[in-house]
């Protein structure tokens, strides 16, 4: 779920930013200020000196503790809410169409449930430790490699994330283009490879290169209603279209764009196509997993917000993130079930794009499309900055900010989601591979490492301890295991396409 949700709390978080950006906005520095104390190992972080000069760096740790942030209860959830929410929501009937609705609900109540008690581990872990940074959590526990470990994989799944929008831009803004203009197919202006490529030149580049991403906050609340907006309308659709479905123009470009397995597309008219199932097991079943695993991931964001909660203490944080993937649970589960109730074994691994194979025209779904596609659009910059800045930290550290290497960074990431929105077959497999990967990383494994190493007054054969061994063994069977189903799908499948 990498979230839709801004994520302007990275930026404070991770960025050494030099002075006069920080004096524009002193809680910023404060922050760096806070964290810095909480950094046990000031030495690790060069850009830290700078913001210790006017502190007495003997501070015990505790008093970091004392300062009071000011987000109310409400206000977290919704952020935590944004966080979560992501790209990954369209890939969920997909993953019910191939599990069945019993089997995916057992999954999807199973990775709410996992994420919920790997936050409970990373806030036990922050308080015992004293630090309030995912990657510095890594530092505590593992040294360098923890540090890289965590910054990695944030980086992958926000990068992941950043391709999955730009995947939506290149399939939806053509039928947006198409709806509006009436071009036929032909035409370069609605190929959405070129159209990707100009929206990131024109729109993306120029908000990505500013290097305060402060007014861009406010796109978060738009991204969350775009989705709720986007549910509504799933639910509504389904009450509009037949089943069984109308059959689509055989010629239909997006079935072969969507490189769409063969049992999909003979759109049979026999009524079993009508019934769902409650269990379903084929080659696409073990997708499920790494696409729920990435629809739920906002963990980079609890630490940040944790910070920033008013009167904290653990348990009204956990309780925050409670409401907040409770609520994610209930849009998800609606938009799984409606969006398999309407299209049954014919739901593509987007589920939007899947509407345009019978509505291509159609007002509503028209606007869920602009809404869809602006909230995309504005977040990718938001995503591309936490890479940035640990990109920045891992190769040059404690080096002054220098607009060049700012540029040439931006242009490099935004060059490499770009290639991989044009080359990668299907969005099913950025879901696929991310979610096995990053998203396994940062719910099971490395909470439960960092809780492990770093939460010494529990005694190895205590419950809680026990238990994080568990979750961490779970976590590298669910990444091996799907790793290797997923890379095998992908060699069976260029083989099929070689023997074809």
């Amino acid at each position: 779920g990498h979230g839709m949700g801004s994520r302007i709390e990275m930026k404070s978080l991770n960025a050494p930013q030099d002075d006069d950006s920080c004096s524009s906005n002193n809680n910023d520095s404060d922050f760096l200020k806070r964290i810095t104390l909480n950094e046990q190992y000031p030495d690790a972080d060069p850009e830290s000196q700078s913001f210790l000069s006017d502190h007495n760096p003997s501070k015990k740790k505790y008093e970091a503790e004392k300062h009071q942030g000011s987000a109310s209860f409400g206000m977290s959830v919704f952020n935590l809410g944004n966080a979560i929410m992501g790209s990954g929501i369209l890939g969920l009937s997909f993953a019910m169409a191939n599990t069945g609705i019993a089997l995916f609900v057992i999954l999807l109540v199973s990775v709410a449930i996992f994420s919920l008690y790997s936050v409970h581990l990373l806030l036990k872990t922050a308080d015992e430790a004293g630090a309030l940074v995912y990657e510095s959590l890594g530092h505590k526990a593992f040294g360098i490699p923890g540090k890289l470990a965590a910054s990695c994989s944030i980086t992958m799944q926000y990068f992941g994330a950043t391709s999955s929008y730009l995947y939506i831009i290149k399939y939806e803004l053509p039928i947006v283009i198409q709806s509006l203009t009436g071009a036929n197919d032909g035409e370069w202006f609605i190929n959405g490879d070129y159209l990707v490529i100009l929206v990131s030149i024109i729109i993306i580049l120029p908000l990505t290169l500013l290097r305060n991403l402060g007014y861009l906050g406010y796109t978060s609340g738009l991204s969350l209603l775009c989705m709720v907006f986007f549910l509504i309308v799933v639910i509504i659709k389904k009450f509009q279209m037949p089943c069984p479905l109308p059959v689509p123009d055989a010629g239909n470009e997006t079935i072969h764009m969507f490189n769409i397995t063969p049992h999909n597309v003979n759109f049979t008219t026999d009524n079993d196509t009508c019934q769902p199932k409650s269990f379903v097991f084929n080659s696409q079943t073990l997708y499920a997993v790494p696409i729920l695993t990435f629809a739920f991931v906002g963990h980079p964001t609890i630490l940040p917000m944790y910070e920033e909660l008013k009167d904290r203490s653990r348990r009204k944080m956990q309780n925050v993130a409670n409401v907040s993937f409770l609520a994610m649970f209930i849009m998800y589960l609606l938009t799984a079930l409606f969006g398999y109730l309407t299209f049954n074994i014919h739901v593509g691994p987007e589920l939007l794009h899947t509407y345009s194979n019978y509505y291509k025209y159609d007002i509503l779904l028209l606007v869920v499309r602009l809404a869809v596609l602006a909230a995309v659009t504005l977040t990718v910059p938001v995503l591309l900055f936490p890479i940035r800045t640990s990109v920045g930290h891992l190769l040059f550290p404690g080096k002054d900010f220098s607009w060049i290497r700012h540029t040439i960074i931006t242009l490099i990431l935004l060059a490499g989601t770009n290639i991989l929105a044009i080359f990668v077959p299907s969005i099913r497999d950025i879901f696929g591979f991310i979610g096995a990967f990053a998203a396994t990383m940062l719910i099971f494994i490395l909470p439960s490492a960092f809780y492990l190493r770093l939460v010494k007054k529990e005694s190895f054969k205590s419950r809680q301890k026990i238990g994080a061994t568990m979750f961490l063994i779970l976590g590298f069977i669910v990444m091996f295991g799907c790793m290797t189903f997923i890379i095998y799908d992908w060699i069976v499948n260029s083989m099929n396409d070689q023997g074809h």
